[in-house]
């Protein structure tokens, strides 16, 4: 097991084993999935609402998003989409850095299956695939703006 740093010096938390990604297609949709992550470094969604994400796993996810795109399951998808512009950023709000817990927040279309209100850690979450362009841009944008 290794130590990782999170928070600053002065704070410090056991590593996860497996910190990969994994994706899931089903329906139109993929699912991700980030196991053994500790508590505090577990993604959080608010079930329709939006999708917060450690700050230092953003390279991480963007390239997950990346993958997605790649996939066919994402060309059928879009394909079959009424929506033309299901894709375009516009259907996720800016980034949104929260300096308290790290986590960097995005309003837009996720969903866990829990239907209470607020940002709740989960393991898994499901995005539709005609919205994952949108949501890699406004990742890539964030990135761009930090570096």
């Amino acid at each position: 097991m290794t130590l990782e740093l999170t928070g600053g010096s002065d704070f410090s938390a056991l590593a996860p084993k497996n910190t990969r990604w994994t994706r899931r297609y089903a329906g139109g949709a993929v699912t991700f999935r980030c196991p053994a992550r500790t508590g505090d470094r577990t993604p959080r969604v608010w079930s329709d609402r939006g999708l917060g994400l450690p700050e230092d796993e953003l390279p991480a996810f963007a390239a997950q998003l990346r993958r997605v795109m790649k996939h066919e399951a994402y060309w059928v998808a879009r394909a079959a989409c009424a929506d033309r512009r299901a894709g375009d950023a516009s259907r996720w709000s800016p980034a949104r850095y929260d300096d308290e817990d790290g986590f960097v927040y995005f309003a837009g279309p996720c969903a866990h299956g829990d239907r209470w209100p607020g940002y709740r850690p989960a393991t898994e979450f499901t995005i539709a695939l005609p919205h994952v362009r949108g949501l890699r841009i406004r990742i890539a944008a964030y990135l761009a703006d930090r570096g």
